[in-house]
C-alpha cells in the first residue's frame, strides 16, 4: 500500500511538470495598442482611469498583467480562459470598432454589472483585493457612465 502510495505521487509529480511546458499566448500586445483606448475617446478623469486600469483591464483588453501564480499550470489555463471569455463579452480596445447601439447596450451592462455588484468577479477580486470596487468608486463609475451613456443618446 505504501509503495502505491508513493508510486501515484510520483506520477501526479510528473504530470505536473509536464503541463508546465504547455504555456499558452499571453494576452499582451507588447505595447502597440494601449489599454486605455475606450478612457481616451470619452476623456475620463485620472480616478476612472485608474479604476478601469485595476479592475477591468486584466480580462477586457489586449493587455493583461500577469501574476506570478500564471505561470503555474492548471492557473494559467483557466486564467486565459478566463480573459478569453471577458474579452468576448466586452474588449475595451475594440470600443471604437463597436456600433453605436452595441456601445450603448454595453454601457447598459457595464451599469448594471457594477450596480449588481457583478463585476468585477469575486473570483477574480479573491486573488486582486485592490480590484474591488468601493461604494464611492461605484458611485464614481456609474455617475461617468452615465455622462457617456447620455451623449451616446445626443448623437
Amino acid at each position: 500500500m505504501k509503495k502505491s502510495a508513493k508510486r501515484i505521487l510520483l506520477v501526479g509529480f510528473i504530470l505536473f511538470l509536464l503541463i508546465q511546458i504547455y504555456q499558452p499566448d499571453r494576452n499582451t500586445d507588447k505595447g502597440q495598442a494601449p489599454s486605455d483606448g475606450f478612457a481616451s475617446l470619452y476623456n475620463a478623469p485620472k480616478e476612472i482611469q485608474n479604476i478601469l486600469q485595476n479592475s477591468c483591464y486584466d480580462c477586457h483588453s489586449n493587455n493583461t498583467n500577469y501574476p506570478a501564480y500564471s505561470y503555474i499550470q492548471p492557473a494559467r489555463y483557466f486564467m486565459e480562459k478566463h480573459i478569453k471569455e471577458g474579452k468576448g463579452e466586452l474588449n475595451f480596445n475594440e470600443w471604437t470598432n463597436y456600433g453605436a447601439r452595441k456601445q450603448r447596450n454595453k454601457l447598459n451592462g457595464i451599469i448594471q454589472q457594477i450596480e449588481d455588484d457583478k463585476m468585477p468577479l469575486d473570483s477574480y477580486t479573491f486573488l486582486h483585493q485592490n480590484a474591488k470596487l468601493s461604494d464611492i468608486q461605484k458611485v464614481e463609475m456609474i455617475k461617468w457612465l452615465n455622462i457617456i451613456q447620455k451623449q451616446q443618446y445626443d448623437r
